[in-house]
């Protein structure tokens, strides 16, 4: 397949709205968070035995979060389990209207294309 057979297409910066996912900007905060969280495990080389000792804090949550398994958390747990590992966190609040959509995901050979229109 060479460069001529794709086509690129820009993105929102949410991945969840671009694939149409009804609660993109909820997931997209809570794959945020959870990135931080295992910023912090990481950076401090933190097991989630030695997290769960360190915040008080189930392993098995720890566990989910590193395997981004995120349904079951709610925004102020994840603030809480920062918190409980010791970061601070600020939320800046910004509430517009929402955008069309605007991407449409597909993906033909252009040959096909042509083919099509013809």
């Amino acid at each position: 397949m060479s460069n001529d057979d794709m086509e690129l297409v820009r993105g929102s910066g949410n991945v969840f709205r671009d694939f149409g996912d009804p609660n993109a900007e909820l997931e997209q905060t809570r794959a945020l968070l959870a990135a931080k969280i295992i910023r912090v495990l990481d950076d401090r080389k933190l097991s989630v035995r030695a997290a769960e000792r360190a915040t008080g804090v189930a392993a098995s949550e720890f566990s989910r979060i590193r395997s981004v398994k995120l349904e079951r958390f709610t925004i102020d747990r994840m603030i809480t389990i920062l918190g409980k590992l010791g970061q601070e966190v600020r939320v800046t609040l910004d509430v517009r209207p929402r955008p069309r959509p605007q991407l449409t995901v597909a993906w033909k050979r252009k040959r096909e294309a042509r083919a099509t229109a013809s």
